[in-house]
């Protein structure tokens, strides 16, 4: 609810504090005096914007602050998700929003404290308020929520979720589906050249560890004759095949120890094991020079295995460069490329596969777009009679009321029972709109082209009561409800306001006494002449001020005794009818 609007400077307004409380507030108050100023102040401080001519004569600026109590409504919890996700804290759940408005330069509005644009703005005044008269800030007029109201009226929003749900599943899969469709050209081009890398590795028939044996065999082939000269050299120490020689080869001196050793156990047996040892160095040395030998015989200049080894080498060197840093990477690369192929051509399957899919889940969609159209057409014909017997109760049985439920074909859309497909948005195939005649034989037409001040509001109000339990708006203001309206009419009209009030904050601006009475909290706007200059006030009424109010707008300014009586007798009256609607309830 609105707690607290601080006005200053606003056309004949220098400074008004008004707080407000629960329930129906009723501003009443002389034509001319500003009653409407104030509304216009609560719709200029939701528009964030106002003409230069509205700002006070001889200010620069003036400045509008609502402060609105959050405390408490499961219907704010959208408000206060809208809140986070703007990064605006509410403070001690309660909501400040402000607007200085600037002669010269942009207005300025934040919202507790945090500067935002006018269309968060926006978008936080249509879920606090709507204001009924000439404004746009009736969400009403906004063809989009008409759909919001007739789903919430008929218990629907629980079906249109779930339709929406597929909806979203569905834009999902197209967007996969569209996905492929333009990378088609590009998988086939990247299949063909994993297709040739692929085809290079797997010729190359690499095996982990090749190259460090390569290498090693390319530096053995490039020293063949020093390695074989070498080989011939150790041989020749250990095992020489002549004598040429004058030192003895190892295994002869060996040999000689051997034998000596021999005589030295035979006299003391306690050498035996360094005897062996000798005898196994002897046979080792053999072995090794054997092995020597033979190693030198098969070393050979081969200048065509030295060129294959070569060239074998620059062929891992030049896929190193093209697919890794080692064989192991390259081998990896290859596995990598051959998984990616699968992926391709699997990807014929998986387009094949979403379209089945989005076809399963586009006749889903078809069958419940179907219910739901169904039931929002047995809701509108609930709410056109429900709005037609308030329409009557506030005099008003010429204005007819329908609900227009479309639908538009589209070749993209949903398939219908009744074979046609439709387009669709989460919310449903049907287009939605309030529509209205105001006088018999006129065609019926949006609610924002009904030109009447009066009946836009007595007409909305009507709409409003029908649709009390769908329409969470938390705020409702009235403007002017009761022009062309007599005494009869106006005490229907108060009722109405009064039971729209029982779970919502109402405040309504009226020149009938008949409507006042029915306040719960009741305000007079007067202005007064200081000077030059003419200042509008706000003052709360009660008791003995209020009483006089009412009889002021039963017969005027110079009401009698006999007047005071009669709006005693209104007020009553009005009172009673109150107290029996709460011992109902």
């Amino acid at each position: 609810m609105l707690l607290e609007l601080k006005v200053r400077n606003l056309g004949i307004i220098e400074s008004i504090d008004w707080s407000l409380r629960g329930g129906l507030n009723v501003i009443t108050g002389e034509t001319g005096a500003g009653k409407s100023l104030v509304i216009d102040a609560v719709e200029t401080l939701l528009e964030g914007k106002a003409d230069e001519d509205v700002i006070r004569h001889g200010s620069d600026e003036a400045r509008i602050e609502g402060v609105f109590s959050l405390l408490g409504k499961k219907d704010a919890r959208q408000l206060r998700g809208f809140l986070a996700e703007k990064g605006i804290r509410d403070v001690e759940d309660s909501l400040v929003v402000s607007c200085d408005l600037k002669r010269q330069g942009r207005s300025v509005i934040r919202v507790n404290g945090n500067a935002v644009p006018r269309a968060v703005l926006h978008q936080i005044g249509r879920q606090l308020i709507d204001i009924h008269g000439q404004s746009e800030h009736l969400s009403l007029y906004d063809r989009k929520y008409h759909l919001d109201f007739l789903d919430a009226y008929g218990h629907a929003m629980e079906m249109r979720n779930s339709f929406g749900a597929k909806a979203t599943e569905l834009a999902r899969l197209e967007q996969e589906l569209k996905s492929l469709a333009e990378e088609e050209k590009d998988r086939a081009r990247r299949e063909e050249f994993l297709r040739f890398q692929l085809d290079e590795i797997n010729r190359a028939r690499l095996r982990d560890g090749e190259e460090v044996e390569l290498e090693l065999e390319r530096n053995v082939l490039a020293s063949a004759e020093k390695l074989k000269a070498l080989s011939y050299e150790a041989y020749q120490a250990l095992y020489r095949d002549d004598s040429s020689s004058a030192s003895a080869p190892a295994l002869d001196r060996l040999n000689e120890a051997v034998a000596a050793m021999k005589r030295l156990v035979e006299l003391d047996p306690s050498l035996s094991q360094q005897l062996n040892y000798l005898e196994e160095m002897v046979y080792g040395l053999e072995e090794a020079a054997r092995e020597i030998r033979s190693y030198g015989e098969r070393l050979e200049h081969n200048p065509q295995r030295q060129e294959e080894v070569e060239s074998r080498l620059e062929l891992i060197r030049t896929l190193k460069r093209k697919y890794g840093q080692s064989i192991a990477d390259i081998l990896c690369y290859a596995q990598k490329a051959e998984k990616e192929i699968e992926s391709i051509t699997h990807s014929t399957e998986r387009r094949e596969e979403l379209e089945q899919a989005c076809n399963i889940l586009k006749a889903e969609m078809g069958r419940v777009a179907a219910e739901l159209s169904q039931v929002r057409s047995e809701t509108a014909s609930k709410l056109v009679t429900e709005a037609q017997k308030e329409l009557q109760d506030l005099n008003m049985s010429q204005v007819e009321f329908q609900v227009s439920i479309t639908q538009q074909e589209a070749e993209d859309g949903i398939p219908l029972p009744d074979g046609k497909t439709y387009a669709f948005s989460t919310e449903g195939v049907d287009i939605v709109e309030f529509l209205a005649s105001t006088n018999p034989g006129e065609p019926l037409k949006p609610l924002s082209k009904i030109a009447s001040t009066g009946e836009i509001s007595r007409f909305t109000l009507a709409l409003k009561g029908a649709l009390s339990e769908a329409d969470k708006t938390p705020i409702l203001i009235f403007d002017e409800i009761d022009i062309g309206v007599g005494g009869r009419s106006g005490e229907i009209i108060g009722k109405k306001l009064w039971a729209l009030a029982q779970n919502r904050q109402v405040i309504c601006v009226t020149h009938l006494p008949q409507i006042a009475a029915f306040a719960d909290a009741h305000y007079n706007v007067h202005k007064d002449d200081t000077g030059s200059r003419t200042v509008s006030h706000l003052q709360t009424l009660e008791g003995e001020s209020r009483l006089r109010e009412i009889a002021i707008m039963l017969a005027g300014p110079q009401y009698t005794g006999t007047s005071l009586t009669d709006a005693s007798e209104v007020m009553g009256k009005a009172e009673a009818w109150k107290k029996s609607q709460q011992s109902k309830s």
